[in-house]
């Protein structure tokens, strides 16, 4: 890459700032004073940000959620899909039990996910264990983020270096089905101007299933450096080493609904279904001031991931004819992928007569190469990649070996039967400026938008061919806040995002994928913000995400027709404290959707979902927890043919805090053992809900 286009790569983070945060709605009601001291307020991307005009939370025109540290300890999450469940507007998908799947606003994805504003693609399960915070923007975010981001992204906050002081967190925890986990947080200071930050963790992993088991590793040091007063330099280095068995869940029945009578039963290969990552991430960010009112921040992100997964799962089930079988299909999949970003912008705040400026703009450039192939199952018995068994527990199927429903020895080949092999090369180059324009103290007018170059090169070694694609894509964005009251805001936004043919994941541009434009999704959104002045805040949106997919015509093949999807809805939150020694946070989300011609509700989009979360302290060392979580039913397919039924799941938390250093929990997941199914992959695969279980914490800082 050429030193032009490196110094023009100077964007993302900061302009991610803008949607990024630290320590959301930690408030402080300063009672002698008379006055709210509102931590986090403000979206960040780190605790020391060089942007001196960073934007109130109020003041951004869309939907967003911030999950901080202290809710991911008190609320005892370990997951991703954890912090879903109690958040409005978002619901998870199963991704096929090896990785992280969430349904923006009805729109699914496994790769809208980011560290500290740098892309974060690949598909596994990302751990919380060095996180300062989690934010989740909704709605379609190609301004900040470039392609994807199309029903919103997912973004996580890495702690830092800290200059302040010298401490050590910890916490252990272990759990009633057995899993147990440590994690460890200790920041050297080593002068006035660097600091040193150690996080590590170590998770065994266990659960409801059978034959679920595994590890999980995460070591991330840090270190912050302040070069002068205008510069600071944070470099960090993760590593992750992942296992864990795959549980595709279970199929669904006559009436199209999981059959409960199979909740104890794993279709799958007690040797085979397992996924197993390994990772390095390097990450390095410089910040610098040149003045109070011109910042700059430059980073450079590089991962190499090596993933692999196998499994079998119910492909079919007839539970009317054959109830007492099941077809089994099977892959392997290997991927090894590595991405270099580099990104950085400038911020500037200045004056145009009486109008006040705050202007970022910026540029990306992402160089990927990502290679991967699978195998199908290839039984001996029917010689293609799907065998009947008999339904037991457990299925008559072991290290790819078994006894078929005829009664027949049977035994898997995964070399045998090539399903794909890619190698791919992408090179994306992005520009982007956005103006926020404070046209009076009440009113705000947000412009900007963003061109990407998106190039693909692709090896197909199965039909030796190589096919490319060039995408040039301009997302624009408008945004207006009214301020009827400095606590109060009223917005409204228009946005757009697309998202290449080759798909999230890249893996080919195959049949007619590279003749096809990106399809492009659009955003309308109106909401309100208000910040109450004991520390309680509410918001609201209504909003509209519109999909355009260009298809082949069926009636000229020199032609293309668009289909369009629609997903519209409601969602509120309420979060802060309702009195002194009594924290809520609560969100509700209503959504609506069509498929093309109308007649179908996409899958996975229930129509009303709750999640409420009570903190109480009783007295200053006891405190209880209270929560729920309620889903609509929703579908499984497209067809609409299979269904999620309604649950509803109660949470419940209890701390006692022996010392200044040492933390006593317990937290309860599905306090009245409710039999659910929360997700699915495909028709005949439903996640099967934890029973009624127990996590035991001990934790403290010194």
């Amino acid at each position: 890459m050429s030193l032009q286009n490196l110094m023009s790569a100077t964007a993302l983070s900061l302009a991610l700032a803008l949607s990024l945060a630290q320590h959301a709605v930690a408030q402080t009601n300063q009672k002698d004073e008379d006055v709210i001291i509102a931590t986090g307020q403000v979206l960040y991307t780190d605790q020391v940000n060089a942007l001196k005009s960073p934007t109130p939370i109020l003041d951004v025109p869309q939907s967003l959620s911030i999950i901080t540290a202290d809710d991911i300890a008190l609320r005892g999450f370990n997951s991703i899909g954890q912090i879903v469940d109690y958040t409005p507007g978002i619901n998870t998908s199963q991704g096929e039990g090896h990785r992280d799947a969430i349904v923006f606003r009805g729109v699914r994805s496994t790769a809208d996910f980011f560290i500290d504003g740098v892309r974060d693609d690949v598909q596994y399960y990302r751990s919380l264990y060095n996180l300062e915070q989690v934010e989740v923007l909704r709605g379609p975010n190609a301004l900040l983020f470039g392609r994807g981001g199309t029903g919103g992204v997912l973004n996580r906050v890495t702690k830092k270096g800290d200059l302040a002081e010298n401490f050590t967190g910890y916490q252990a925890s272990v759990d009633t089905f057995g899993a147990f986990g440590g994690q460890i947080d200790s920041n050297f200071v080593v002068s006035d101007t660097a600091a040193i930050r150690i996080n590590a963790a170590y998770e065994s992993l266990n659960n409801h299933r059978d034959f679920y088991d595994g590890d999980r590793i995460g070591f991330n040091p840090a270190a912050r450096l302040e070069l002068s007063s205008q510069t600071t330099l944070d470099l960090s280095y993760e590593y992750a080493n992942h296992q864990r068995f795959i549980d595709r869940g279970i199929p669904t029945g006559a009436d199209g609904t999981p059959v409960e009578a199979f909740e104890n039963i794993v279709f799958g290969d007690e040797e085979l279904n397992t996924n197993e990552l390994e990772a390095h991430l390097f990450r390095a960010a410089v910040q610098h001031s040149f003045s109070d009112d011109l910042k700059a921040n430059i980073s450079a992100f590089y991962g190499d991931y090596d993933k692999f997964y196998g499994n079998f799962y119910a492909s079919s089930y007839d539970a009317i004819n054959t109830p007492d079988v099941v077809t089994l299909d099977g892959y392997e999949d290997q991927t090894d992928r590595q991405n270099l970003i580099l990104s950085g912008n400038l911020i500037g705040d200045f004056d145009t007569g009486r109008f006040h400026h705050t202007v970022v703009t910026g540029a990306e450039y992402i160089n990927t190469s990502s290679d991967q192939f699978r195998f199908n199952s290839f039984f001996d018995t029917t010689l293609d990649d799907n065998e009947i068994f008999r339904i037991e527990r457990p299925l008559n199927l072991r290290n790819g070996t078994g006894v078929n429903a005829a009664g027949l020895a049977t035994t898997n080949d995964f070399t045998a039967d090539l399903n794909d092999d890619t190698r791919v090369g992408i090179d994306v180059f992005s520009a982007y400026i956005q103006d926020e324009i404070a046209v009076a103290e009440w009113l705000d007018v947000i412009i900007g938008a963003r061109f990407d170059s998106f190039d693909i090169n692709v090896f197909n070694a199965v039909a030796n061919e190589t096919r490319t694609r060039k995408d040039e894509e301009f997302s624009p964005r408008f945004g207006v806040v009214l301020k009827p009251q400095e606590n109060i805001s009223l917005y409204g936004s228009y946005s757009e995002s697309f998202q290449p043919r080759s798909g999230e994941q890249f893996a080919n541009i195959n049949g007619d994928n590279d003749a096809l434009d990106p399809n492009i999704f659009t955003n309308l959104e109106a909401g309100v913000k208000w910040d109450f002045a004991n520390g309680l805040s509410f918001t609201g949106a209504v909003f509209e995400i519109e999909q355009d997919s260009p298809v082949i015509s069926d009636a000229d093949a020199q032609n293309f027709d668009i289909i369009k999807t629609t997903v519209n809805g409601f969602e509120a939150q309420l979060r802060g404290q309702l009195m002194e020694t009594w924290f809520i946070s609560a969100g509700y989300s209503y959504l609506d959707g069509a498929q093309a011609g109308g007649e179908l509700r996409p899958r996975e989009l229930p129509e009303n979902t709750v999640s409420l979360w009570n903190n109480v302290q009783v007295s200053d060392a006891f405190g209880l927890g209270l929560g729920l979580t309620y889903q609509d039913e929703s579908f499984i397919n497209n067809g609409n043919t299979a269904a999620l039924p309604a649950y509803t799941r109660v949470d419940a938390a209890a701390f006692y805090d022996v010392s200044d250093t040492l933390r006593l929990q317990v937290n309860i997941e599905n306090l009245t053992d409710e039999l659910y199914f929360p997700n699915a992959h495909a028709t005949h695969q439903t996640t099967v809900g934890a029973p009624l279980n127990a996590k035991f914490t001990v934790s403290g800082r010194f």
